[in-house]
Order: C-alpha cells, then structure tokens, then sequence
C-alpha cells in the first residue's frame, strides 16, 4: 500500500516523526506540493493525506489508484467530497484535536488587546520604564475583563472551551447556537445574532464556514457593535468581510480585532487588516501547539490504520 504526504511540513516540521504511518505502507513524505505536482506525486498512491494542498474533481480524476484521502486537519474543503464520493473514495479528517489550543489562542490574542504585555515588555527592553519619572506608565487603556460579556458564536468543542476560559475571567457568557437553552452550561445565555454582536463586550467567532456564514461580520454587523467592543475570529477568515473590519477600525467604529485566520493565507502584503490600527493578527498557529500536532499525528494513523482493516472512522462523507 503506496502512502503519499503531500504537506506535511506544518504538522512535523521536524520534532514529531512518520513511524505509525511508515508502519502501515510504503511512505513517501514532501513538505509541500505545488499544484502542477499533485498529480504526479500521487500517481501510485491509494492513500493520499494532505493539509491544505487542494485535491479537486480534476485531480480526484486523475488518480485511478487512489482509495482514500486523509485531511491533517478539521475543515475538509480542500477535497472535492462530491467527486471523492462518486468514485467510492473515502474522505476523513480529525476531528477535536486542538479545542485547547485553539481556546488558548482566543483569550492569548483576547490579552495581549487589553493589557499589552508584549508592548510594554519591548518598550523596557530599550530603556522606557527604567527612564520614567514615575513608578509606572501607561500609553494605553488597560481593560478589566470581569464582568463584561463574551460573545460566542458557534458553541461547537472549540466554542464551549473558549467560553469556560471567559467565564474563569468572571466574564459573562452569551452563545449563538442551534442548541436549545437548557442545553447550555448554567449562567450562559442564548441570543440572536444581532442581539449578542450588539450587547457583547467581546465577540469569538467558532461557527464552521458556510455559505451563510460567508461574511457574517460585515459592515451592517460591525456597525451594530459597541465602540469599545473586541472582536476575535480563530475560526476561519472569510467569516469576516476583511475590508469592512479594517474600516471599522479606522474610524473607531469597533476598539480592537485579535484574529488567528485570514481569508488567503498567506495574506497578501496589501491585505488592509496588516496595517489597520488595534489589529492582532497571527499567522494561523492556534492549532500548532505541540501537544496538537502530536494529537493530530496519532488520529491520523489511527484514521488510517482504521481504514485498512474495514471500518473507516472520521468520515465526512
């Protein structure tokens, strides 16, 4: 059994290794595929494991060998699941590998917004406090999270563990959720959309990527929020209309933005987020810890593993 990495620098960029997989087939591992080699890099392979190297209907096509594709992550659009059905192709993913990391990575950008640790680090690195004619300084607001309310949308594992780390803040909680209210933790309280982006302190997006979650944030939404009001997105980028979030800084319409994901990654140097003012952007790690990745690595083989002995698992279609 041929098996085929097309991406795996991010997951393994060196500190975990390929043994389960080496265990289960002849394994062949390329940090990264353009996609005039997918083809080719896969032509023997019934299993092929990619991350976000895009495996379409054309190239679904033209492996006549293939059997089954694995995702290294949670979303799947990067594989023609329509046409990986058609031709009997099982398609898995992993699920609920990073929920921590991910919820880490939400209150992480959620800090560093009101309390500006890495600022104020730098600034006396070169000398600022030790040249200060006071015992302390501020250049910036400092924003005690107690008592505010923390706005969750999507109330998924990753959603549900972001909120408890708000709570642990003294933050309260309001979700916009399919689940009914006596499904929600005590204390949580159920809202419209419209209702929680305009009333909610800080809002955390954790709803998937749909056709109607495409641009859930934009200007009409943004325009409904508080001026002092923070809005993180550690889902995926286009839940946000990128243009109408880089104005709504600009003109103070919203205080701050913390987000992991941007809508091509990597961004254009144009992307207007890159220079608006109060904006936090990561460079898509929340799910790379290395707890995660370890996590992520051993679903994999088990997803794999599981596939090869009949009862596939993990399955998105």
């Amino acid at each position: 059994m041929n098996i085929t990495v097309l991406d795996g620098y991010t997951l393994n960029p060196g500190d975990l290794n390929w043994k389960g997989l080496e265990s289960l087939g002849n394994l062949t591992v390329y940090d990264r595929t353009p996609a005039a080699l997918t083809v080719e890099r896969a032509l023997d392979s019934e299993i092929v494991i990619t991350n976000k190297t895009v495996i379409d209907a054309k190239t679904i096509g033209s492996l006549p060998r293939l059997k089954y594709i694995g995702v290294l992550a949670t979303g799947y659009n990067v594989v023609d699941i329509a046409e990986a059905t058609r031709r009997g192709i099982t398609v898995t993913n992993i699920p609920a590998y990073s929920t921590m990391s991910v919820a880490q990575m939400a209150i992480s950008l959620l800090l560093a917004i009101v309390e500006h640790v890495e600022y104020y680090a730098e600034k006396n690195r070169h000398g600022k406090w030790s040249s200060c004619a006071d015992f302390c300084y501020t250049d910036f607001p400092l924003i005690e999270l107690d008592g505010k309310q923390f706005g969750v949308v999507g109330f998924g594992h990753t959603g549900e563990a972001t909120a408890r780390v708000a709570s642990a803040l003294g933050m309260k909680i309001a979700v916009t959720t399919s689940k009914p209210q006596d499904k929600l933790p005590e204390g949580y309280v159920k809202m419209g959309m419209d209702e929680l982006f305009a009333s909610s302190d800080v809002v955390s997006l954790h709803c998937p990527l749909a056709e109607d979650t495409f641009h859930l944030v934009n200007a009409e939404r943004l325009s409904k929020m508080k001026p002092s009001s923070i809005l993180l997105n550690t889902g995926r980028g286009p839940l946000i209309d990128e243009a109408a979030l880089a104005d709504a800084l600009h003109s103070g319409q919203i205080y701050a933005a913390g987000m992991d994901v941007l809508a091509t990654e990597p961004p254009a140097s144009d992307n207007p987020l890159l220079s608006a003012p109060r904006c936090f952007i990561t460079p898509h790690i929340a799910w790379a810890t290395f707890e995660a990745r370890q996590r992520l690595m051993r679903i994999a083989v088990e997803n794999v593993k599981a596939f090869l002995e009949g009862h596939p698992v993990n399955t998105v279609n």
